[in-house]
């Protein structure tokens, strides 16, 4: 069997970490390259990398060869200090990344997205990230895998406030049987389904993973 090289985007993340860690447990997996804006307190010795420069992506073209790419970048408006600079790192430099490995002959690719995900959506991030979703299916990947997810529960200390209140929230209305489908998800639990799905869609196809998928 083919030992297999994955790319990971946001593996500083709470779920891209989740996806890094895995991946270095799986004999699958020979090479796990990581790119990042910052290196990572964390080393291994499949793990590879790279500190790059996202707004000038084309640089780093020779680096982006693999078999498959786990995309799970993303900030918010606070984060990125304003809308423009979220959909730089929602929007183009995913799609930029994702661009040059289907051009460099990466034949899977594996998306977290979001619930509610739709380029015509009225407000910025479901229109974003719907966009997103969009404009990856038209690339010439094997085989795309895209994960909606609803709101995700991430380690406390990346936590923030109103996440911890939208998801007491949501537990208790899922309690008594109300919006199912938005139950809070263990990012654990998102980074497994993705790579066990990447391995079983080999084929030639696009699907969508919506919550109650990944549940």
């Amino acid at each position: 069997m083919k030992s297999l090289h994955a790319l990971v985007l946001g593996a500083t993340g709470a779920t891209g970490q989740k996806i890094v860690n895995l991946l270095l447990q799986d004999d699958a997996y020979s090479k796990v390259s990581i790119f990042v804006r910052k290196k990572p307190n964390i080393g291994h010795s499949k793990l590879i990398v790279h500190e790059i420069d996202f707004s000038s992506l084309k640089n780093y073209k020779k680096l982006i060869n693999g078999d498959v790419l786990f995309s799970a970048l993303g900030t918010t408006r606070k984060e990125a200090g304003s809308l423009k600079q979220q959909y730089l790192v929602d929007y183009t430099y995913q799609f930029e990344f994702a661009k040059i490995a289907s051009e460099n002959g990466v034949s899977n690719y594996s998306l977290v997205s979001s619930i509610g995900a739709n380029e015509n959506s009225f407000f910025f991030y479901p229109k974003i990230k719907g966009k997103l979703e969009e404009s990856i299916k038209k690339l010439k990947f094997k085989s795309i895998q895209i994960f909606q997810p609803p709101m995700l529960i991430r380690p406390p200390e990346l936590m923030r406030e109103s996440e911890k209140n939208g998801i007491r929230f949501l537990t208790k209305l899922n309690k008594i049987g109300i919006l199912k489908a938005q139950k809070p998800l263990s990012v654990s639990i998102l980074a497994k389904k993705m790579i066990i799905e990447n391995k079983l869609n080999k084929t030639l196809e696009i699907k969508t993973y919506r919550s109650t998928d990944i549940l």
